[in-house]
């Protein structure tokens, strides 16, 4: 199948060709026919499968073909968990929208950046608004943009977003939303606890799942070795002497643990750098663009850059520390293998991450063959788990001492 046949318009077709978009991947296929026939959307399929281009181009066609007057007015609001998600979009927008007789106006608003300035760019016009979460509600309460002229609200990266911390922010924004839109919800997973709080923003969606393109598709090589946790650093530089990785991907537990070992790395004469929640917008911009470009061989990143960012070309992910969940997993290791091409993942665990580990493959219905490295192989055994102190009675204040004095406090303030 073809672009042409999903009844986008000449001049996307143009810029899709122009920028060697030449079929749909089956995520577009399926959505973009269900968009532009107006039905609210939750679609499932794996980071890399296109997702964002599934909502972008119909959007596209369905908001240039009815001509605005005056001034643009905010007609699409695009949220994200990440900064970096957040520009990316916005990028798409732009770069799909090149060709046509209008170009869309789009404005990205994140932290990290001046907030006036976001405002100002909003108010001199806005066709599309991409923003954080957070910093949507900052600008929401500034109360100075006018968001009654919305026809589609879309989210991406949906599981990230409905945690039960946003569900106090959905209901804010959902109230200065108008309540008759277009709904569009993307994600790579939707967990059962999360599909109560999706159902305050759409009743009846069509649900488009894309089947059998799980990360952990045969395009992915996973690979579990075993090595004592001080023998991961040098496990990882023969790896990277002796394999023929370009691009590596390190996802680390902290950001003082990226920024430690990416200084060690640097010493040793590797292209390294990290990127965390610490560094500010611009340096965030500039070491991912360093990446993208070749010019930094190994990343040492926290889970900043595990959702949604389409870094192209990397070669293998290493889970230096192993991420906290199954869907964390799925997403660090779908960095690779993206678009059609193969990749390389590798999870280094120790005798204490052998539990965790097994959980991560228990609830990804995956069974992984262990190995080890001669000259780094796993030495020792588990440490032994003690047991805790079993509380001593009488010496915590019982919860009706604390209501009673909870009550006291109360009335004398009274």
């Amino acid at each position: 199948m073809s672009f042409s046949t999903l009844g986008l318009s000449p001049q996307l077709l143009q810029t899709l060709q122009k920028n060697t978009f030449l079929e749909p991947t089956p995520i577009q296929e399926k959505v973009i026919p269900l968009v532009l026939q107006g039905h609210d959307i939750m679609a499932r399929a794996q980071t890399g499968s296109g997702k964002s281009a599934s909502f972008v181009l119909p959007i596209l066609e369905m908001l240039f073909k009815t001509k605005g007057e005056g001034k643009a007015k905010i007609k699409v609001l695009v949220l994200t968990p990440t900064r970096e998600l957040t520009l990316q979009v916005a990028k798409t927008f732009e770069t799909f929208g090149a060709s046509l007789d209008k170009k869309p106006k789009v404005v990205s608003i994140i932290g990290g950046e001046s907030i006036g300035n976001q405002l100002y760019a909003i108010q001199q016009g806005c066709d599309i608004l991409v923003a954080t979460s957070g910093r949507f509600l900052d600008v929401l309460h500034k109360k100075q943009m006018n968001l009654s002229h919305i026809d589609f609200f879309v989210l991406d990266e949906a599981d990230k977003m409905l945690d039960l911390s946003f569900a106090q922010e959905l209901e804010l924004i959902l109230e200065a939303i108008p309540s008759t839109r277009q709904n569009l919800l993307f994600s790579a997973t939707y967990p059962s606890k999360m599909l109560a709080i999706a159902s305050k923003i759409t009743q009846s969606p069509v649900e488009v799942t894309i089947e059998h393109e799980e990360p952990t598709a045969e395009s992915i090589s996973q690979r579990v070795i075993e090595v004592n946790r001080e023998n991961r650093g040098p496990l990882l530089r023969h790896l990277l002497n002796t394999q023929k990785w370009e691009q590596v991907l390190v996802f680390m537990a902290s950001k003082r643990a990226a920024d430690n070992i990416a200084e060690k790395f640097k010493k040793y004469g590797f292209l390294a750098d990290s990127l965390h929640g610490d560094l500010t917008q611009e340096e965030r911009n500039y070491t991912l663009e360093q990446f993208k470009n070749k010019k930094i061989r190994i990343l040492f990143s926290t889970d900043i850059v595990a959702r949604g960012v389409d870094i192209k070309d990397i070669a293998c992910v290493v889970n230096f520390d192993l991420p906290r969940s199954p869907i964390d997993y799925i997403h660090r290791i779908g960095r690779t293998g993206r678009a059609g091409k193969s990749g390389v993942a590798v999870s280094f665990i120790s005798h204490e991450d052998k539990e965790h580990f097994a959980l991560i493959e228990k609830r990804s219905a995956m069974k992984l063959e262990r190995e080890q490295i001669q000259g780094y192989s796993l030495v020792g055994s588990a440490p032994v788990k003690e047991k805790g102190k079993e509380p001593v009675k009488g010496k915590g204040k019982s919860k009706k001492d604390k209501a009673r004095e909870e009550a006291a406090k109360n009335a004398a303030l009274k």
